[in-house]
């Protein structure tokens, strides 16, 4: 019976074990018993240098996930795979739950398509500039523009509120509430 598994794989090699394994279960006689081979990854927009970049990104780095039927011939086809380090559960591979398999083929089904935001920052979020001319003062968001990877921040400069434009998505990191109220 088939069951998922995990498999810890060399980072950076994910897509070449990914498709070793599933090139050579012909050939290895695997076919039945090596179902399907899962790179898990989302589609994030990420804006460098001024240009937005639909980029694909890995959600586990260094991990796979395999649907299989665990024999002695099975795991040693795929623990012997170069890339391979081994399986979650060492010598004992650990099978993953019926609920665990659905919850990540629900996340990764909804991400299916769709692309995420690698900054989301919204007018009015709390930030800290974290490069440039301004760097360590703290403001709020007053103007997003996401196709440009750029924002604008209003911060407090001797008492009075000064705009700070063209920031990119780089020059800050989110704040929350206790590290404004420290300042």
């Amino acid at each position: 019976m088939h069951k998922w598994y995990v498999l810890q794989v060399l980072s950076a090699q994910e897509k070449k074990v990914k498709k070793a394994i599933e090139d050579h279960r012909d050939v290895k006689g695997m076919t039945d018993l090596i179902e399907i081979v899962v790179l898990p990854t989302e589609h994030v927009s990420e804006v460098k240098r001024g240009q937005q970049h639909i980029v694909e990104k890995k959600l586990w780095p260094g991990y796979l996930l395999v649907k299989m039927t665990l024999n002695d011939e099975s795991w040693s086809y795929v623990k012997n795979t170069q890339g391979v380090i081994d399986f979650l559960g060492g010598d004992q591979p650990t099978a993953l739950t019926d609920q665990e398999v659905q919850q990540i083929m629900h996340d990764l089904e909804s991400k299916k398509g769709r692309v995420t935001e690698k900054h989301k920052f919204q007018v009015g979020d709390r930030v800290k500039i974290i490069d440039g001319v301004f760097v360590n003062f703290l403001g709020s968001v007053t103007e997003v523009f996401p196709d440009k990877g750029r924002l604008s921040v209003m911060v407090s400069i001797f008492g009075r509120d000064t705009r700070v434009d063209d920031l990119e998505f780089l020059q800050v990191e989110a704040v929350d509430d206790a590290e404004v109220e420290s300042q």
